[in-house]
């Protein structure tokens, strides 16, 4: 069997039900449960900052990891969502995305509505690094430059691509190579071999166990 085949058919060996599960039916929704995956994980995923929340909203605490804000304090400031495989790539491959764009994607294809509310590509960003990665490839970059302090993440704007921090590569490599067989999302040669790499150098951890684990106990609620 494909490694590619391994890595998703172990994201439902918890959940043997998950596929015939309810997901939830939009972004919005997905948002809503995915927080509650985080619960007593309140990090976020890129540059580990801790956030918690205020008055309604997710608010990261940047002095709890060091973070400088690049340009814009004010995103720096709060937690977004963000898409691993981003939701441009998701749509960009298929018809829908070249007849009108993402809210048409989301109007009449159920699918791209499915995977663009999948929780296994749904993590907690710094808003502004999740303004910053946008749509580029995640790739490595030459030399080991700082935008945000403390923050082991790389953007190149020029190259469109981004360099995340060793010890959550793997997690990267996994979500794509899952993403890959559950929509058919292409992924380049270059792409499968460095994420092969990543997938070798940094395994599973607990904490990436325990949130499969967790989202596969929400979906079957």
């Amino acid at each position: 069997m494909k490694l590619t085949s391994l890595i998703a058919a172990g994201l439902f060996l918890l959940s043997p039900h998950l596929l015939l599960a309810e997901p939830p039916s939009s972004f919005s929704k997905a948002k809503k449960v995915i927080s509650q995956i985080y619960h007593d994980h309140q990090s976020t995923f890129y540059c580990g900052c801790a956030y918690n929340k205020v008055d309604g909203k997710l608010r990261t605490d940047l002095d709890s990891c060091g973070y400088m804000p690049r340009k814009n304090a004010n995103r720096a400031g709060r937690v977004e969502w963000e898409h691993v495989v981003p939701a441009w790539w998701i749509g960009h491959q298929r018809q829908c995305w070249q007849d009108g764009g993402r809210k048409h994607c989301r109007k009449t294809d159920p699918v791209f509505r499915q995977a663009e509310a999948d929780l296994y590509n749904l993590v907690p960003a710094v808003g502004e690094v999740n303004g910053d990665r946008s749509n580029y490839r995640f790739g490595m970059l030459e030399g080991e430059s700082r935008a945000y302090g403390a923050c082991d993440f790389e953007v190149d704007f020029k190259q469109r691509t981004a360099e995340p921090a060793p010890e959550i590569r793997g997690d990267i490599a996994r979500t794509y190579f899952y993403m890959s067989d559950t929509y058919g999302i292409r992924l380049s040669k270059q792409q499968k071999r460095l994420f092969d790499i990543w997938d070798r150098e940094d395994p599973e951890d607990d904490w990436e166990k325990e949130r499969k684990r967790r989202i596969a106990q929400v979906i079957e609620e």
